[in-house]
């Protein structure tokens, strides 16, 4: 007799137990329901919980006043945008009273870096003048003539066809540039420049000039130029039967 061939046991299902269905929040990995107290899904063991990473926050809410702080009785809200606005009121204001420095040093930064060129008057004038030296001879492009002012106190003024950016002017005192020839009349020594803009509004700079024949430059930087006045306060030589001579006046503008 052969021996008989094993035959295996049949498996037996067993039904599951009621104990344990549960209900609560599924797991967001496979699904399953669990408890509301589980920490890990019963099925798979992902977190039931996962930790939601914190949004970095832009640069400009890591400075002060724009970070977060603990609350002071409820009162960080409130006192954070006091804060803020308080430091967009003094932006405000800072910006208005420094505007016009600001405008001031970047024209003349310009001046310094742009070539000026010269510009002529399309009027000259005089509020007195001795015989034979009119106020035109002081704007002819020749420094042995001159306007011939009676006394100190007079003026002499520059009119211009349209505004521009007076960059500065040059001087020639006296008679001519020749030293003997230059001491025979009076020369200014000290002049109030004014001169006027378009709006109306009038720079005033005293200048003291050097009593020697020669150029002698005058930085201004005034912008919309339309009127340049020269009053004579003072002068060397001065004597009975002498006058005062002012030989030519150059204006230059900025490009």
């Amino acid at each position: 007799m052969q021996p008989a061939k094993p035959v295996a046991p049949r498996p037996v299902v067993r039904p599951s137990a009621a104990a344990d269905t549960q209900v609560g929040p599924p797991c967001p990995n496979c699904g399953t329901p669990n408890r509301p107290d589980r920490k890990f899904c019963r099925r798979c063991a992902a977190p039931l919980t996962p930790s939601v990473e914190a949004t970095a926050l832009p640069w400009w809410r890591t400075r002060w006043p724009f970070r977060r702080r603990v609350r002071i009785g409820g009162n960080g809200n409130a006192l954070r945008r006091i804060i803020i606005l308080l430091l967009v009121v003094a932006l405000v204001v800072a910006g208005i009273l420094l505007y016009p420095l600001g405008k001031s040093v970047f024209q003349d930064t310009l001046d310094k870096v742009r070539k000026p060129s010269a510009i002529t008057p399309t009027g000259v004038s005089a509020s007195a003048s001795v015989a034979d030296h009119p106020p035109s001879l002081a704007d002819d492009g020749l420094t042995n003539t001159y306007w011939g002012a009676p006394k100190t106190g007079d003026s002499i003024t520059f009119t211009f066809g349209s505004p521009f950016r007076l960059v500065d002017l040059i001087i020639h005192t006296g008679t001519s540039t020749d030293p003997q020839e230059f001491q025979k009349e009076a020369r200014p020594t000290s002049v109030d420049l004014q001169v006027t803009s378009k709006d109306g509004k009038v720079h005033e700079q005293q200048v003291t000039l050097n009593d020697k024949p020669g150029p002698q430059t005058v930085v201004t930087g005034v912008s919309d130029a339309v009127r340049v006045t020269l009053v004579i306060r003072d002068a060397a030589g001065t004597g009975a039967g002498r006058h005062i001579a002012l030989a030519e006046v150059e204006f230059f503008k900025r490009d």
